[in-house]
This record gives structure tokens, C-alpha cells and sequence, in this order.
């Protein structure tokens, strides 16, 4: 490095000598000023004029900065806890209040995940309570003391907790609760609840339409969302259909009024779709054609050929174990796309003979004809970025990067992905399939539709349904009519 900076200093020296042998004749110029006696005597004394004034009017831009600009006092705080079904993340905002809400740069949007969600403390509702106690004091590392009893705190679960009976969701908010009350934050006991499926879809399709700048404009310019989560789905968007009471929503923001569609479709994330697989693997609920004949033996074409299963280890939920104990059974991973696709949708049909609608698209649920774009997000993003696909159409080249995936031997693949974790390796044949039987098979998409695209963020904002949540709750209680106070902590409006 020094010698690179040696030789530009060095270039730079011989080009001001060069200069100055091709110019050895300095040409002289008379004065058109009649009182200057001294030409370069009056170039000084205008030089000194033009540096005296730019240093007066910095001076003034500074004082006036520093008279008018609003002090660390008047910034303001929010802390939502997202409680997903595989971690618990807090996101620490800051923002700017006044005639219009603004973000303070870069420093707007701190935000911590720490393992594993809040539904893996039902037999130890205190471990609940402990993982969130770490995540308040992230949250005070970058909240001023004196600003602590002013800064809200809300802690938000998900489909994660959904999946629990009322019981165990109540013990473990419960162990949330006494920790949030104890922060030094400002908490109510109502502040720390299990938000429907239908909330995180219209959170994230906020988010979503408010960094596409669709937000406050005509609703048919919105993009809808389709969220893959790890215990639930969720689709929200604009239905151009007359939408039944109980999976319309209504949003309001600035002067329009934005009527969705939205739904959750609990138990169909991609996670509790996989361990739906195994159950049924088990009890040997699928009549596939590779399926052997050989009594207790189960063939999984979800999961590459190789690997080698231990049954006894897979977590069933207690109405299934008395009739697993039954099955003394077999499994063998026998990687196939193709099959492992079949019984994907045979997952997501489960329940359609008690649809009581006109059709219904996944399991016993209504869901509208899909119009205008989309944006397919969280494991629909992880599971392409794995691949290596583009976002734009992606579902032709999914499929054929899953039937690659199934397809091969589990130690080739281990060899070939030696930095991924096991345990996410072994989803990608599942994952692929999954999703193709989601979104081509039963909602219908083209496999080379252009209007679904897949993203995590739009330019540099993340699609995190809490910052959703932020942007609702903070406009509704400023009732701002500009709502681009958001606008400065990120920038860019491309999809990525």
C-alpha cells in the first residue's frame, strides 16, 4: 500500500514538472483595472475577500444549526418485540417528531434476534421471560436513561405461539410480561399479546407497499405479499372480488382507504409443513408409486437420497404418538422432486373436503383470484437465495434446481455445502417442492410469471412486518398527514 501511495505522489510530481518544461515562456498580461498599481497585490486582497466572506456565512450556517436543530432530547423511541416461531427479535427505533415524523439516518433502526421463539418455553414458561429480558437490554444500550420511561415497548407473537393452547400462551406471556414491567420502559400488560395471522399479513403488506411508494396512492397500484413463514403463510393484497367479513381488513392511510384480503394459514409455514411430512411419513399416510411394499417401511422423497434417519428422535405432537407407537417404521430417504411435490400438495389439500366456499386454494380456505403484482418473501427469498435464482419468474428455474437438489446423493451434497448447518441443508429438496406445489399448484401462478417477485427488502428497507406494526402505530398516534417521516433512515426504492 505504501508503495502504491509512493508512486502517485511521485507521478503527481513529475506531471507539475512537465508542466512546467512545456510552458517555459510565462506570457505577460496587462492590467485592465487603471488603479491597480500592483495587479497581483489586488488578486491577493480579492482572494483574502472571497475566504473572509465563505468563512462569515459558515459561521452563520453553524449558528443557526445549532440554534434551530432539535437537541437528542427530542428525539423519540419504540421497541416492538416480534416473538416469531424460531427466535425472538427486538427492533429499537429511533425517530425525529415534529410537523412531520422523520428517522435519524442510519441510526433509525437497531434490531437483535436471539434463539430459539418464545414457543419452545412452554414446559419452562421462565425461560421466556429470560431470552426477552436480554433483548431489553439491547434495547437499552441505544435508548438514552432519561428517555426509557417514555419508550414504548410491545412485545408481538406470532404463529410460533398461535400453535400452543391458551394455557401455555398465557403462562409464557405471563414471564414476558413481569420482565417488560420491570424494564424502566413504558408497558401495559395488554402491550404483550399473540397478534393474529391476519395483523403480521397486513404489517407486512404495509411495509411492503410503503417502501414500493404505493403507500397513501390508488389501491390497485399496491403489491400484495405472500409471506412463508416457519409456522404460518400469510397473503394480504387488494381484491378487486367482494371479500367475506371474516378475511377482509381495512387500512387507512392520509386519505385513502385500502380494503384486503388477508388470511393466515397456521400449521402451512414451511417448518410445520416439513414436520407434518414426518407424521404422516410414520403413519404411513401417503400411497406413493416408489413406496415400498416391505411392511414398515416408509420412503421420503423430500430428502436426499444417503441420509440416514433416526425416527425415534422426530417430536410428534401427543395425539400422534400413541398411534406412531403402532407403526414400527421404516424410514428411507429416497430423494425424488417430482413425488416429493405430490405429497407437498397433498399437504396443503389436507381439510379442502370441508371447504364450504366457492373453491378454496389451500386446505378448507377461501382465497380470492391473485390480481396485480406480488412480492414472496422469508423462506420463499431464503430458499431462492440458496439456489442462486434471480427474483424476477423464478419458478421454472426453482424446479429445475430441485429436481438437481433431490436428485443427488446426501454425502455428495454435504461435501458440496460443507459451510451450511445440516439441519437447513436437509429442507432445500422440500423447500423447492413446497413451494412450486404452494404457488403454481394451488394458487395458480405461472411458472414464469412475472408479476411475483422474490424479495426480503426493496432497496435498503427490510420487509419485517415490525416495521409495519412502527409505521401504523406511530402515524395513527402523530395523526400526520406527511407520512414520509420514514423516508430518511433508508434509501433507494429498488426491488432486490
Amino acid at each position: 500500500m505504501r508503495r502504491s501511495n509512493a508512486r502517485t505522489r511521485s507521478a503527481a510530481s513529475n506531471l507539475n514538472n512537465n508542466n512546467e518544461l512545456m510552458d517555459p515562456i510565462k506570457t505577460k498580461t496587462r492590467s485592465t483595472n487603471l488603479f491597480a498599481r500592483n495587479p497581483k497585490a489586488a488578486q491577493s486582497k480579492s482572494l483574502r475577500s472571497i475566504i473572509l466572506v465563505s468563512l462569515a456565512l459558515s459561521f452563520l450556517f453553524l449558528v443557526s444549526y445549532f440554534a434551530f436543530s432539535p437537541p437528542e432530547a427530542n428525539f423519540r423511541y419504540r421497541i416492538i418485540v416480534d416473538g416469531g416461531s424460531t427466535g425472538t427479535r427486538v427492533h429499537v427505533f429511533k425517530y425525529r417528531s415534529g410537523r412531520a415524523l422523520e428517522f435519524s439516518g442510519r441510526e433509525g433502526l437497531k434490531s437483535m434476534r436471539v434463539n430459539p421463539g418464545l414457543s419452545a418455553f412452554a414446559e419452562d414458561p421462565e425461560g421466556a421471560g429470560g431470552s426477552v429480558a436480554e433483548l431489553v437490554e439491547f434495547a437499552k444500550r441505544w435508548i438514552p436513561r432519561e428517555s426509557w420511561g417514555e419508550t414504548e415497548i410491545r412485545l408481538m407473537a406470532t404463529a410460533g405461539l398461535r400453535m400452543l393452547d391458551a394455557a401455555a400462551q398465557e403462562r409464557i406471556l405471563a414471564s414476558c410480561r413481569k420482565v417488560l414491567r420491570d424494564s424502566g420502559f413504558m408497558f401495559r400488560d395488554e402491550w404483550a399479546s399473540v397478534i393474529t395471522g391476519s395483523d403480521e399479513g397486513v404489517y407486512a403488506w404495509v411495509v411492503a407497499n410503503y417502501a414500493l411508494d404505493t403507500l397513501g396512492g390508488d389501491p390497485l397500484e399496491t403489491t400484495g405479499i405472500i409471506e412463508l413463514g416457519g409456522a404460518s403463510a400469510q397473503v394480504t393484497f387488494v381484491s378487486r372480488e367482494a371479500v367475506l367479513p371474516s378475511f377482509s381488513r381495512t387500512v387507512k392511510f392520509g386519505n385513502t382507504t385500502y380494503n384486503l384480503y388477508s388470511h393466515s394459514f397456521l400449521h402451512f409455514g414451511l417448518n410445520a409443513a416439513q414436520d407434518s411430512l414426518k407424521e404422516a411419513l410414520v403413519l404411513g399416510e401417503f400411497n406413493l408409486a416408489s413406496q415400498s411394499l416391505q411392511k414398515g417401511l416408509r420412503i421420503d422423497p423430500c430428502t436426499p437420497t444417503g441420509y440416514s434417519y433416526n425416527v425415534e428422535s422426530w417430536k410428534f405432537p401427543p395425539s400422534s404418538e400413541s398411534e406412531k407407537n403402532q407403526y414400527q417404521s421404516t424410514v428411507q430417504a429416497r430423494g425424488n422432486f417430482s413425488e416429493c411435490r405430490s405429497v407437498a400438495l397433498t399437504l396443503l389439500q389436507k381439510g379442502k373436503e370441508s371447504c364450504s366456499y366457492q373453491h378454496c386454494d389451500i386446505g378448507s380456505t377461501f382465497i380470492p383470484k391473485l390480481q396485480g403484482k406480488f412480492l414472496a418473501t422469508e423462506n420463499f427469498f431464503y430458499t431462492s437465495k440458496f439456489f442462486g435464482l434471480t427474483p424476477r419468474a423464478y419458478l421454472s428455474k426453482l424446479m429445475n434446481a430441485g429436481k438437481e437438489f433431490c436428485g443427488k446423493d446426501w454425502l455428495r451434497l454435504k461435501k458440496k455445502y460443507v459451510s451450511h448447518d445440516e439441519e437447513d441443508l436437509l429442507r432445500y429438496c422440500f423447500s423447492s417442492a413446497y413451494i412450486v406445489a404452494l404457488l403454481h399448484d394451488s394458487l395458480g401462478i405461472a411458472l414464469d410469471d412475472e408479476r411475483v417477485k422474490v424479495a426480503n427488502q426493496v432497496g435498503s428497507i427490510p420487509l419485517d412486518w415490525a416495521l409495519g406494526a412502527f409505521i401504523l402505530q406511530t402515524a395513527a398516534d402523530a395523526d400526520i398527514k406527511n407520512h414520509n417521516w420514514i423516508a430518511t433512515i433508508f434509501s433507494g426504492g429498488n426491488l432486490s
